[in-house]
């Protein structure tokens, strides 16, 4: 499975998607890493595995729409199977991402669909809650709103700010990233008419992640 992956920070979902293929745990092929901030740690990643590292400014172009436009149309000369945000930090055109339907996932800080947007370990924490986690969902139109793949969860602590939760969460967004990436490119996952489809049916809750590193 051809993958292309869009970030805007350190590269570290990136950086675990190409260690699993390394690995041979996921059978995809990295084409490229796309990122709308030129200093991003996660282009020298890319670069040091041998894929693609692609900047494009978003200043250069008049307004959102042609930047996401042109972004895209970079992606597409790269004939990905599968569209990954990893810590992208813009919001899509909806008229761009149409098109591409059941082939670009995001990976979020909150369980969906709580807390969309930014700050969400913050705005967890402000409201008191005793859970925390990840989510992959497919990419729509709505922000962090479209059918959510996979979560994982953890609890949080007595005395947790939002820089230690973010911290215990990200090995496993990691490990929820690669799970979840596995089963679409299995052919196990896909976004069907109405819902998330995991091997021809339809789920009525997002997959959780094991302990074991599968998502059930």
């Amino acid at each position: 499975m051809r993958v292309v992956v869009l970030a805007s920070g350190r590269g570290s979902n990136f950086a675990a998607l190409a260690e699993a293929q390394r690995r041979g745990e996921l059978p995809i092929s990295l084409c490229a890493l796309l990122s709308d901030k030129r200093t991003a740690p996660a282009l020298l990643l890319a670069e040091n595995a041998g894929v693609a590292a692609i900047a494009i400014a978003p200043r250069e172009f008049p307004d959102r729409a042609s930047f996401d436009r042109a972004l895209f149309a970079r992606v597409a000369e790269f004939e990905p199977d599968l569209v990954v945000l990893a810590g992208y930090m813009r919001v899509i055109d909806p008229h761009v991402i149409a098109p591409w339907r059941g082939k670009v996932i995001n990976i979020h800080p909150s369980l969906l669909p709580k807390y969309p947007g930014l700050h969400t370990h913050a705005r967890a924490l402000a409201a008191g809650d005793a859970a925390h986690g990840a989510s992959v969902h497919f990419v729509t139109a709505e922000l962090d709103g479209g059918p959510v793949i996979a979560q994982v969860e953890l609890p949080v602590h007595a005395g947790d700010t939002p820089e230690s939760l973010a911290a215990r969460l990200l090995h496993l967004e990691h490990r929820l990233l690669v799970a979840s990436v596995g089963l679409i490119a299995h052919a196990r996952v896909k976004l069907g008419a109405r819902s998330v489809e995991f091997d021809g049916r339809e789920l009525d809750a997002p997959l959780r992640l094991q302990a074991d590193g599968m998502l059930a």
